[in-house]
C-alpha cells in the first residue's frame, strides 16, 4: 500500500475561508449562528437558525458559460477545490487532466431550488422555470461532476452522497483510491447549501434548535440543555496524493492521512448504534496500526441531538475510555451537512499544527446520559500531539472515522 498525503486544502465556511480567520472566531469561542428573517415565511417551520458561509469572491473564468451548470452547492465545491490544487502546486499541472487524478466528492443533495423547480411541475402540472441544467444543478452528485467538468479531470469519480458523512467518505474513499495505486492523487471532500428545505427535514423529526431569540446560545452538543442542531452551509477540498509522487515534485505536505473506517448500522434509518460507531472507530485505527492511547485528540460529530450526542459518546467511551480530549465544531458553525466531515478535518489539522483545541462552545453541564469523557469545555486547551481522529455519522446508520498524522518526515 502507498503512503497517501495531503498536499493542498481549499476551504469556504462560515468561519471564514483560512486558517487566521477560522482560528480568530475558535479562540473567541462565540459561534456565527444567525437568524434567518427569510425563513419566517414557511409556515410550519419551528427553526430559524443558521449558519451561512462567509461572503466569497469569484474570478472572472467563473462567468455565464462555465457556471450554468451549477447551484449554490457545485459552485463553493469547485472554488474551494480550485483553491485547494493552488495550495498543492497543482492547479493547471498535466497530472490533473492525466486520468491519474480523480474526484471523491458529496453533497446530501443538489441545489435545493433546482430540485423546487421539479416540485413546481407537479403541483402545478407545468415545465415553467425548468431548463437543461435544471437537472444538472439538482442531482445528488452535482458537486462531482461539476468539479470534474471545470477543472477537466479525467480520473475516477467516486460519488459520496452520504448526508453528514459525504466528506469524509470523500476523504476515506479518495485515500483507499490512491493508497491502492489506483489514482496518483484525488480530490475529496464535501459541500452543502443552506435553504429552509434543509432545516424542514430536521424539523419534522424535531431535531432542530428552536432558540430562535437567542442565536449565540445554540447548537450546544453534549450539553444538559442542548434543544437540537442547527445547519450551516459550506465547502472543503483536500487534495490527496501519493507520497513518492509529492515529494518527488517539491510539493508541501500538510498532514498524512493514515486511518480510514466506515460502515453501517444496518437497524434504524435515523437511530444510531452506538455498537457500530464504535466498531468504525476500531476500524480506522486497525487501519492505521494504532491503538486507541496514541489519539491525541478526537474531533466529534456533535450534532446536538439528544439521540446521536449520547450514542456517538458512548461509543467513542467504549474504545478509548475517559482520557482522549474531544469536542465539536459543529457549536461554532452549525452542522454544514455534506461539507462537515472535510471542514471538520481541516480545522482539526490545523488545530494539531497550532496546539491548541477548541472548546465545544456553550457546553457547560454535560448530559449525565453522554458517555464519561474528556470533554473539551470554555477556554480550550494545549495539546501537543501528532495524532488526531475524525469523526462523522449520517442518516442511514452510516458511520465514518479518519486518522491524520502530523508531517514530519
Amino acid at each position: 500500500m502507498k503512503r497517501v498525503v495531503i498536499t493542498g486544502i481549499g476551504a469556504l465556511s462560515p468561519l471564514g475561508h483560512d486558517w487566521p480567520s477560522v482560528h480568530q472566531r475558535l479562540r473567541a469561542e462565540r459561534n456565527v449562528v444567525r437568524y434567518m428573517e427569510g425563513w419566517d415565511v414557511y409556515e410550519g417551520l419551528n427553526t430559524r437558525l443558521g449558519a451561512v458561509a462567509e461572503p466569497f469572491e469569484l474570478p472572472a473564468h467563473y462567468n455565464r458559460k462555465t457556471t450554468r451548470s451549477m447551484g449554490r452547492v457545485a459552485l463553493m465545491a469547485t472554488r474551494a477545490s480550485e483553491i485547494a490544487l493552488e495550495q498543492a502546486g497543482l492547479l493547471g499541472h498535466e497530472l490533473v487532466s492525466s486520468g491519474q487524478m480523480g474526484v471523491s466528492y458529496g453533497s446530501s443533495a443538489g441545489s435545493p431550488s433546482a430540485i423546487g423547480d421539479f416540485g413546481l411541475m407537479m403541483t402545478r402540472r407545468t415545465t415553467e422555470g425548468i431548463n437543461a441544467n435544471s437537472y444538472i444543478k439538482m442531482m445528488s452528485h452535482t458537486a462531482a461532476v461539476n468539479i470534474g467538468v471545470f477543472l477537466g479531470l479525467t480520473g475516477r469519480i467516486i460519488t459520496t452522497s452520504s448526508a453528514c458523512t459525504a466528506g469524509s467518505q470523500g476523504i476515506g474513499y479518495a485515500y483507499e483510491a490512491v493508497a491502492s495505486g489506483r489514482q496518483v492523487a484525488m480530490l475529496a471532500g464535501g459541500a452543502e447549501e443552506l435553504e429552509a428545505m434543509d432545516a424542514a427535514v430536521f424539523d419534522t423529526l424535531f431535531a432542530t434548535s428552536v432558540s430562535n431569540q437567542a442565536p449565540e446560545g445554540s447548537p450546544r452538543p453534549f450539553d444538559a440543555q442542548r434543544d437540537g442542531l442547527v445547519l450551516g452551509e459550506g465547502a472543503c477540498t483536500f487534495v490527496l496524493e501519493e507520497l513518492a509522487h509529492a515529494q518527488a515534485r517539491g510539493a508541501r505536505i500538510l498532514a498524512e492521512v493514515i486511518g480510514f473506517g466506515t460502515n453501517s448500522d444496518g437497524t434504524h434509518v435515523t437511530q444510531p448504534n452506538a455498537k457500530t460507531m464504535a466498531r468504525a472507530m476500531r476500524m480506522a485505527l486497525d487501519d492505521a496500526q494504532l491503538p486507541p492511547e496514541a489519539i491525541g485528540y478526537i474531533n466529534a460529530h456533535g450534532t446536538a441531538t439528544e439521540h446521536g450526542d449520547v450514542a456517538e459518546t458512548q461509543a467513542t467511551f467504549e474504545v478509548f475510555g475517559g482520557t482522549t480530549p474531544i469536542s465539536s465544531l459543529k457549536s461554532y458553525m452549525g452542522h454544514t451537512l455534506g461539507a462537515c466531515g472535510a471542514l471538520e478535518a481541516w480545522m482539526t489539522l490545523e488545530m494539531m499544527q497550532e496546539g491548541w483545541f477548541a472548546p465545544t462552545v456553550n457546553l457547560r453541564e454535560v448530559d449525565p446520559r453522554c458517555g464519561a469523557l474528556d470533554y473539551i469545555m470554555a477556554g480550550g486547551r494545549q495539546i501537543q500531539t501528532d495524532i488526531v481522529m475524525s469523526n462523522n455519522f449520517a442518516f442511514g446508520g452510516i458511520n465514518t472515522s479518519l486518522i491524520f498524522r502530523r508531517w514530519t518526515d
